[in-house]
């Protein structure tokens, strides 16, 4: 049984043939429509989500499979004081495969050391969100062809923004690769993703606080909200929050086939006068999450078509 924490977990190979499989989905839905067809699937969100949490559904859904679970810690036996291991221990009864969103930081990793099923970590505070990533790729793949040689900027809230982290480990592993961190100063990328993911593979790397400065540099520029749910106090998030809004003044700097996504939701740091410019891909990304998640669901429950 193979667990998905971290994107890590999953070799380069693993992730190519699981965008080789989402393309074939895309390209052939019907072929896989009873793919998993009487398994379920547990949707343990015990912090809100929407995309997340409806396209793990809308996959195992477009599987032939079946859905249970809750979508936020107050309608679960979480609100009496049950632990993860608990509740893991009990669902992986009722369940085939579980994905699990949870705000504390490791949790879906006890989580995994509890299950008799696979967890896939749907994200965990600020730590990964290694789905969104597989995203985030599959994106990447449609767009450029390839993921080597790109620079990719980061913009926003890179201290708590775990699809952040994620795709630098991602990202980290194709040649050529340069990464450019847009942030005020106190929400910087922590040090521990410097020192995992880009210091010991020699990857160039530049740090900036001005959007404007370096977006010209850019293949992808990655837009991140910041993340009220993340800051101890409101006036430091209402200090921060307007670091960084992306407008089409500021696009007309951008390279003619620069690639703009964002994990959403959006506040207001994309203008939604973007939406209509061809480099925004963030409503395709987010549909992309569908096709590759059923990619890995197949993957993870050892199904083939």
């Amino acid at each position: 049984m193979k667990n998905v924490i971290n994107i890590m977990d999953l070799s380069v190979d693993e992730i190519e043939q699981l965008i080789h499989c989402a393309d074939d989905i895309i390209d052939n839905p019907v072929k896989y429509q009873d793919a998993c067809r009487h398994k379920i699937l547990a949707t343990l969100f015990f912090e809100p989500s929407t995309r997340t949490r409806l396209s793990f559904e809308s996959a195992m859904l477009s599987l032939g499979g079946n859905v249970l679970g809750f979508s936020e810690a107050s309608s679960s036996s979480a609100s009496k004081g049950e632990s993860v291991a608990d509740t893991i221990s009990v669902v992986s009864g009722y369940a085939d495969i579980i994905a699990m969103r949870h705000p504390k930081e490791g949790a879906p990793l006890v989580a995994s050391m509890h299950s008799a099923v696979p967890i896939i970590n749907a994200g965990d505070g600020g730590h990964y969100h290694p789905t969104q990533t597989l995203t985030d790729l599959l994106t990447i793949h449609h767009e450029k062809g390839h993921f080597d040689n790109l620079t990719i900027g980061l913009c926003g809230d890179l201290k708590f923004g775990r699809t952040v982290h994620s795709l630098i480990g991602a990202m980290s592993r194709y040649p050529g690769v340069k990464f450019v961190l847009i942030s005020p100063e106190e929400l910087k990328l922590p040090s521990f993703v410097k020192q995992e993911y880009i210091k010991p593979r020699g990857i160039e790397y530049r740090q900036s606080t001005s959007l404007e400065d370096v977006i010209g540099d850019l293949d992808i520029l990655y837009m991140t909200r910041v993340q009220k749910e993340r800051f101890f106090n409101e006036e430091d998030y209402l200090r921060l929050k307007d670091s960084y809004i992306l407008t089409e003044d500021k696009m007309k700097l951008a390279r003619n086939d620069m690639c703009i996504l964002h994990p959403l939701p959006r506040v207001n740091e994309i203008s939604v006068a973007i939406d209509s410019d061809p480099r925004a891909c963030y409503f395709r990304q987010a549909h992309y999450g569908r096709y590759v998640r059923m990619a890995l669901i197949m993957k993870l429950l050892g199904v083939k078509v």
